[in-house]
C-alpha cells in the first residue's frame, strides 16, 4: 500500500510520510540518560504521540519503557478512587511487561502484586503498587522508563494527585530506593503547573505534585530541514518535479512548523491539487482553512469558554496590540499553550497564518450576519472579477464610498479599532471560495497592518494603516514599496483610517519608483 500524508492519529513509518525524527530522539534520550523527570506538553495534534511511540524504540536497546495512555486505558470511572485507579494502574503495567516479552522476567514481583490485589480487595491501594514497582527496578537487569501520554485527562482528580506524588517520593529517594529511571509525561498542559484546586486544605491550593520536573525545550516543531526530508522521501516516491527547497519554505512560510498543519497541506497538494507549486500550496492553504477538523473546534472551544483568551487573541489580530510576552501572564501562557500565540524575540504574535486565518474567519463570522459592510460586500462581489482577475483598486474604491456613507461620522476610537476588522468583512464575500488572506506577520503593530490577498495565484500586498501625517504617510510608502519587491509585485495598495475631519476621502494613484502605490483614504 503507497505511503500517505497523515493527518489522523500518531504516524506510522511503513505507512505514513513522515520527518526524520533521529535529532529530537537524540535530545530526548539525553534527557533519560541524565535521569530526567520531565513533561512534554504541546498542542493538540503536534505529534506528541508519534515522537513517544518513536521514542520507545529508539530507547528499547538500553532500557525497559512501560507506556501508558491515560486516555485510552484509564476512563474517568477509574479514577473514582485510590483503589480503582491503583488495581487498573497494576493491571495495565502487567500487560505492558506481557507485551514488550519480559513479563517471566519479573515473574515473582508481578505474581505478588496479583497475590496484593486479590487479598487486599478494597485497600489495595497506590503505597501498595509502588512498593510492588520499587522491587521490579530493584531486580531489573535493565533501568525502566515509564512514559505516559494523555496524562492531563486526568488532571482533576485527586487520585492523580496522589499517583504523581508517589512519583516525586520515589524519585526525591531515589539514591537509596530504586525507581523508574526517568518518568515522561505528555499532553497539552503543563502538569508542573497544575494547581490543587480540589484540595480542601487551602493552605496546600497551589503546591504542585510535579515541581522535581526538569524543563523540556526540546523543538518538536517542524523545521524546514524536517519538512525537506519528508519531502524527499515523497519526491523520491513519485518524481512530481517539484522544488523541494522553495516548497519547504513556502509551507513552513504559511504553518511555522505546526506538525499536523504542514501534514495538512502536503496532504491536499497530495490528493487534491496534484500541484507541487507556490500556487498549489496557496490552494491547499485556502482548503485547509477552510475546513472543520477537530482542533480548529477544540481551539475555537477554548476562545468561547475563555473571556480573557478572547480579548487577548482578538485584539491581536485585529488592533494590531504589541504584547511584550511574560511568562507572568496567565492569559499568554494559556494561549501559547493551546497554540494561539508564540513567543516571537520577546512578543506575543500569532502561532502561524493557518491558524491565524481560522480565527479570523471565526471572528468575522460573529459579526451580525445583516452587517451592512458585510452586506455590501456580497452584494458587489460580481462587480470585481474581469476575465478571472481580481480588480483590487475598484475593490478599494468601493470599499472607502460605502465605509464614508456608513461610519464616516463615527469616533476615533470605533475606527482604530474596527477599521481593519470591516475591510476583512467587505472583502471577505469578495474572494471567498476563490482567493485566500493572511496578515503579514512582519508588519503587524497598532498602526499598519499588511494583507496579503492571494486570488487566483495573483498576489495583492494591501497595507492598512491609522493616518499619523504626511511624513509617517511617506515613509509607509516607502516601505510598502521594499515588500513590494520581496513578493515580486509591481503594484501596491494603501488603506488609510484618517480621524481628520477634513479629509479628503477617495483613492489616489502614485509611482515610486518602478512601483505603483493606490491609496486610499477614508
Amino acid at each position: 500500500m503507497p505511503k500517505k500524508f497523515n493527518i489522523t492519529g500518531n504516524c506510522i513509518p511503513d505507512r505514513h510520510y513522515m520527518v526524520d525524527l533521529t535529532s529530537r530522539l537524540q535530545q530526548i534520550k539525553a534527557l533519560v540518560d541524565d535521569e530526567q523527570y520531565f513533561v512534554i506538553n504541546r498542542g493538540r495534534q503536534y505529534g506528541k504521540t508519534t515522537t513517544l511511540r518513536a521514542l520507545a524504540q529508539y530507547l528499547a536497546d538500553e532500557y525497559y519503557v512501560i507506556s501508558l495512555d491515560f486516555q485510552m486505558q484509564m476512563s474517568s470511572q477509574k479514577f473514582e478512587s485510590e483503589n480503582i485507579f491503583s488495581v487498573t494502574l497494576a493491571k495495565i503495567i502487567i500487560r505492558a511487561f506481557r507485551q514488550l516479552g519480559i513479563d517471566k522476567l519479573f515473574e515473582t514481583e508481578i505474581d505478588e502484586i496479583r497475590s496484593n490485589i486479590s487479598d487486599m480487595k478494597d485497600s489495595f491501594g497506590l503505597v501498595d503498587l509502588f512498593l510492588s514497582l520499587n522491587d521490579i527496578c530493584g531486580v531489573s537487569d535493565k533501568p525502566i522508563v515509564l512514559i505516559v501520554d494523555e496524562v492531563d485527562q486526568a488532571s482533576n482528580n485527586q487520585v492523580f494527585l496522589d499517583f504523581l506524588a508517589q512519583l516525586r517520593g520515589y524519585y526525591i529517594n531515589r539514591d537509596v530506593s530504586p525507581t523508574f529511571r526517568s518518568v515522561i509525561l505528555a499532553g497539552v498542559h503543563d502538569i508542573r503547573n497544575l494547581k490543587q484546586k480540589i484540595h480542601p486544605d487551602e493552605a496546600h491550593k497551589h503546591n504542585s505534585p510535579w515541581n522535581i520536573a526538569s524543563k523540556f525545550d526540546v523543538d518538536m516543531s517542524f523545521s524546514p530541514a524536517d519538512i525537506s526530508t519528508m519531502l524527499n522521501e515523497y519526491e523520491n516516491d513519485h518524481h512530481t518535479g517539484m522544488d523541494i527547497n522553495e516548497i519547504t519554505q513556502c509551507i513552513y512560510g504559511y504553518t511555522s512548523g505546526y506538525p499536523v498543519l504542514v501534514s495538512g497541506i502536503c496532504k491536499h497538494l497530495d490528493e487534491d491539487i496534484h500541484e507541487w507549486s507556490i500556487n498549489g500550496i496557496a490552494k491547499a492553504f485556502d482548503i485547509l482553512t477552510s475546513e472543520r477538523t477537530v482542533l480548529f473546534d477544540s481551539l475555537i472551544n477554548k476562545l468561547e469558554d475563555d473571556d480573557k483568551l478572547n480579548s487577548l487573541v482578538r485584539s491581536v489580530l485585529f488592533e494590531g496590540r504589541e504584547y511584550s510576552f511574560s511568562l507572568m501572564n496567565d492569559s499568554q501562557n494559556t494561549a501559547i499553550m493551546y497554540g494561539f500565540l508564540k513567543n516571537d524575540n520577546g512578543k506575543a504574535v500569532p502561532a502561524n497564518k493557518v491558524f491565524e486565518k481560522v480565527f479570523y474567519e471565526w471572528y468575522l463570522t460573529q459579526q451580525d450576519p445583516e452587517s451592512p459592510i458585510r452586506k455590501l460586500g456580497e452584494n458587489d462581489k460580481n462587480r470585481f472579477i474581469t476575465d478571472g482577475r481580481l480588480n483590487m483598486r475598484l475593490v478599494l474604491e468601493k470599499f472607502v464610498a460605502h465605509f464614508d456613507d456608513l461610519y464616516g461620522d463615527r469616533s476615533e476610537k470605533f475606527l482604530e479599532e474596527d477599521g481593519r476588522r470591516y475591510f476583512l468583512l467587505y472583502l471577505r464575500p469578495i474572494i471567498n471560495g476563490t482567493g485566500n488572506y493572511y496578515v503579514e506577520a512582519r508588519t503587524r503593530n497598532n498602526r499598519r497592518t499588511d494583507v496579503i490577498v492571494d486570488y487566483k495565484g495573483e498576489q495583492f500586498v494591501i497595507e492598512m494603516k491609522i493616518w499619523r501625517g504626511d511624513e509617517y504617510n511617506a515613509r509607509g510608502e516607502q516601505q510598502l514599496t521594499e515588500y513590494l519587491d520581496y513578493y515580486h509585485i509591481d503594484n501596491g495598495y494603501m488603506l488609510s483610517f484618517c480621524f481628520n475631519k477634513s479629509k479628503t476621502v477617495g483613492v489616489t494613484e502614485l509611482k515610486i519608483g518602478d512601483k505603483t502605490i493606490i491609496e486610499a483614504l477614508v
